[in-house]
């Protein structure tokens, strides 16, 4: 029988991005910088949205957009273009869609956001949860509703969390991985939550409370355990050129999603997520620099390196007949609509 759930739920704040590159050093006040390279489209949980998406999962997202052209923007191209599934999703009334503009330098950026708090809760948004493979979540220290009723419902729940700006990084906060299936959180915050001093020492905590933990590394790869199986990989990051890091934890959530739902061993699913959040620093933005499986196919036929080419050889009997169509990058501006 066709398992016609969503693959993946998600639910998260939408923002509209615009990246610039090339700035070649940080700006100072009082001085104008001109920039090399821009690129525009959405961002925020639509990161998860469209690297999931690019996958081949069906990906159901629930979030808010503004009636504005941000927001119109944003609609269209995850439903027309990435092929999201918004029915959770609603446009609200005289609401801005939140913009961030993030300024890339080197392997790191700066962000500016103008927002205001959505009118619709993420309970209220999702209610209770669809039946879905799989929900990516972003947790917080107010535990949200519907993420019980999801894990109660059979939803295998993959977690990531983010900086603690009051930086008390409570412990509490752990105490809703008895929920999760997996949890991936950057070593700064692993180490932060579990009063480790090292992205191994943290996992072996972490490994503790949720069945299948990874640590992210950034340029030093990523770690991870996974206690269904009694694996255990440690797998380097490859080494790319960043032009912009914007979203590439949350390609290399989906990308651990994907290979996950395709009951892949863990040091594949590992390498496979490192090297899909590779590519993604390549291009602008969160969003649409996710490579897909085209961006994949296109990068290991075009692989010369022996050792890599040895490294990812299971590539060869993973990748589909079929990638798909090129994937869009982001635009510098939004295009004119056509009449």
């Amino acid at each position: 029988m066709d398992d016609d759930r969503p693959d993946v739920l998600l639910t998260g704040l939408l923002f509209y991005d615009l990246v610039l590159t090339g700035l070649g050093r940080p700006p100072t006040p009082g001085e104008e910088i001109w920039t090399t390279g821009m690129g525009c489209g959405p961002g925020g949980i639509a990161n998860l949205a469209v690297a999931a998406s690019r996958f081949g999962l069906r990906t159901s997202l629930a979030t808010v957009f503004g009636d504005d052209l941000y927001g119109e923007f944003c609609r269209d191209i995850l439903c027309d273009q990435e092929d999201v599934d918004l029915s959770l999703s609603r446009t609200a009334d005289g609401w801005p869609t939140p913009v961030t503009v993030a300024l890339a330098h080197g392997t790191d950026r700066a962000l500016v956001t103008h927002g205001q708090e959505p009118p619709y809760s993420q309970d209220v948004l999702v209610g209770d949860p669809p039946a879905a493979r799989t929900a990516l979540v972003h947790i917080e220290a107010q535990p949200r509703e519907w993420l019980a009723k999801a894990a109660a419902g059979g939803t295998q729940i993959y977690a990531d969390v983010g900086w603690d700006p009051s930086q008390e990084w409570s412990t509490a906060l752990l105490d809703q991985l008895t929920l999760c299936h997996a949890f991936l959180p950057n070593q700064t915050e692993a180490m932060a939550y579990t009063r480790t001093d090292s992205a191994v020492a943290a996992l072996g905590t972490l490994s503790e409370l949720v069945p299948v933990a990874v640590v992210t590394r950034g340029g030093d790869g990523a770690v991870a355990v996974d206690q269904t199986t009694g694996e255990y990989a440690d797998v380097p990051a490859l080494d790319v050129e960043v032009l912009d890091a914007t979203g590439a934890g949350d390609v290399f959530g989906a990308a651990f999603v994907t290979a996950s739902l395709g009951g892949w061993p863990l040091e594949q699913r590992l390498r496979f997520a490192v090297l899909a959040a590779g590519l993604s620093v390549r291009h602008h933005g969160g969003a649409l620099a996710a490579p897909g499986w085209y961006g994949v196919d296109r990068w290991w036929r075009s692989l010369t390196d022996p050792e890599l080419k040895r490294t990812y050889g299971f590539l060869a009997e993973r990748l589909p007949e079929n990638p798909g169509p090129p994937v869009a990058y982001a635009p510098v501006t939004p295009p004119a609509r056509q009449q």
